[in-house]
């Protein structure tokens, strides 16, 4: 199936796998809006260690690559029951990300005084539901 929409996703996560990536080696650029903080306070509510960072960029990078192969976007690499399973498994990752956890993140969030907050409702949780729906659309 071959789509703009599974494109869009791919450039989307790209572009958050390789920011993971910057923020992972010290750069600053956009951090201060994409960790939740805690309730009456202004720090954040965990603190991302370079590691962790940067296995969340991998796995980000691969979630993209899932895409590519389950959309037939390559011919050396064909969309078979793995990849089929992969896009599953993304698409319920997304999608619970963006229901969230009903305390930081998510549409049913408690915590909204924030800019990752605003962020979140208006950006991220909406971002994360596109992928989902784009994993789901690849399944089917």
């Amino acid at each position: 199936m071959r789509s703009i929409l599974p494109l869009l996703a791919v450039g989307f996560l790209w572009f958050i796998g390789f920011l993971h990536m910057y923020w992972a080696f010290g750069g600053r650029w956009g951090s201060t809006a994409v960790l939740p903080v805690r309730e009456g306070e202004h720090t954040p509510a965990f603190t991302p260690r370079k590691w962790g960072t940067l296995f969340v960029a991998t796995l980000i990078l691969f979630a993209s690559f899932i895409i590519i192969v389950q959309g037939d976007y390559l011919q050396s690499f064909q969309a078979n029951s793995l990849s089929k399973i992969g896009s599953i498994v993304c698409a319920i990752i997304f999608t619970i990300r963006a229901i969230g956890d009903f305390n930081y993140v998510g549409f049913f969030k408690k915590i909204k005084h924030s800019q990752f907050a605003k962020y979140d409702t208006w950006i991220y949780s909406p971002l994360c539901l596109f992928f989902g729906f784009v994993y789901i659309l690849l399944v089917f």
